[in-house]
């Protein structure tokens, strides 16, 4: 055994103090939690013991004592009549809430009829959880269009449309519940359009799911995921610009690209850590500019999010937390032809192969003539330059190749016969 000195302690000074985890769970130990994360790729769940219950104004958390309101909220003078109405509420009832950002205006009516409807919900899930055995499904939350009718939808929203007669009464049951001043927004669609097709959703799908993103001015922006994070490029494209300086012309594709970067985050719901390649711009106060830009962009968004400054690589990170997984994970599955790379072998790469594999085969060919079966894709290479590559598999072999085109061929898949 060698002695030396031992390295720093991987425990922060801020964990010092907290107990260790065998001391807090027991093998067999029952504990209600909540699944605060998606599985999303090959990470499994994320779950905690503190219980958050989302309602339409408030989120009831019992573990805790805490009265929070939203950031977003801004007037000094609002956030402490909402914290007032709370504590007020509350009384000496045990738990937490914060005030969400749709609480903003909201009456002490609305407000108390929230706060009791959690707290009756959590009542009612203690009571299921004395009484259930472990393993056990406790609660779940509100199905996707009561969620988003829940936490998307305001006062501003001047009518809700919706395609068939169950979803229209249900909705129509829950916003009597939540939010009855909606209920005479509440639609029923029977045109034979689609619904998403009559609104230009289905388009919208169809352009989250794509890599280039156009911009109004000519430019674009390309997104690309990945398991580590998010790579967004800015190109100019066709813009030109009307000045005749290309610092300008940048500036400008950079900063008509930050709506539509933040539009297409949001849209296609990604997350983790997003990484922005703006085009080069020589100024500081311009990047000031674009940062200011994207700063402002992001306030309307939803998720927590954090901007880091332009290094000095000319890129941009922003953070942004993850739940679930984004809209391309969700709606799309790995390439067969692929397998998730999203590349192929070239024309020219499945020749070489076919090469070396009629290389090994040539001393136990029968036949005066070879089959080779191939992609059409490698067809078009194989009889290029005079047919070099023919030529060169018949001066190896000694026979006639007989190239046959079969489009059911993966693009790096062969077959040779002889």
């Amino acid at each position: 055994m060698q002695g030396g000195r031992r390295g720093p302690s991987r425990r922060s000074a801020q964990t010092t103090d907290l107990p260790i985890i065998s001391d807090l769970l027991k093998a067999g130990q029952e504990i209600l939690v909540q699944i605060a994360k998606e599985p999303i790729a090959k990470k499994g769940a994320r779950i905690t013991s503190h219980i958050a219950l989302p309602g339409r104004f408030l989120v009831f958390m019992p573990t805790v004592t805490h009265v929070g309101v939203s950031r977003k909220i801004a007037s000094d003078d609002e956030r402490r009549r909402l914290k007032r109405i709370l504590m007020n509420e509350r009384g000496e009832a045990s738990g937490g809430f914060i005030v969400r950002t749709a609480a903003d205006g909201a009456s002490e009516a609305e407000l108390r009829a929230d706060l009791r409807f959690l707290m009756n919900l959590w009542n009612e899930i203690k009571q299921r959880s004395d009484s259930s055995k472990s393993p056990a499904l406790i609660y779940h939350d509100l199905s996707l269009i009561e969620r988003i009718l829940r936490d998307q939808v305001s006062a501003n929203f001047a009518s809700i449309w919706v395609d068939t007669q169950e979803d229209y009464e249900r909705i129509v049951r829950f916003l009597n519940r939540f939010s009855p001043s909606l209920m005479r927004r509440v639609k029923l669609y029977t045109k034979e359009t689609p619904l998403f097709e009559h609104f230009g959703i289905q388009d919208e799908i169809s352009k989250a799911l794509r890599s280039k993103v156009w911009l109004k001015s000519g430019g674009s922006i390309v997104i690309n995921q990945t398991e580590a994070l998010v790579a967004i490029d800015i190109n100019t494209g066709k813009y030109v610009g009307k000045s005749a300086r290309l610092e300008d012309t940048i500036l400008k594709t950079n900063l008509d690209a930050v709506p539509e970067i933040v539009r297409q985050i949001r849209l296609r719901d990604l997350g983790g850590i997003i990484v922005i390649d703006f085009i080069d711009m020589d100024e500081r106060k311009n990047r000031y500019k674009v940062m200011a830009a994207l700063e402002e962009a992001l306030k309307n968004d939803r998720a927590p999010t954090k901007v880091l400054q332009f290094n000095d690589f000319g890129l941009v990170a922003i953070t942004r937390k993850r739940v679930k997984q984004s809209l391309e994970r969700t709606l799309s599955v790995a390439c067969p032809t692929c397998q998730a790379t999203g590349m192929v072998k070239s024309p020219a790469t499945v020749c070489n192969e076919i090469y070396i594999e009629m290389r090994k085969m040539r001393k136990h060919f029968e036949n005066t003539d070879v089959l080779l079966r191939v992609n059409p894709e490698t067809v078009k290479v194989l009889k290029s330059n005079g047919n070099r590559w023919l030529n060169d598999f018949e001066e190896l072999i000694g026979k006639n190749v007989l190239v046959k085109s079969d489009q059911t061929l993966h693009p790096e898949q062969f077959d040779i016969q002889g």
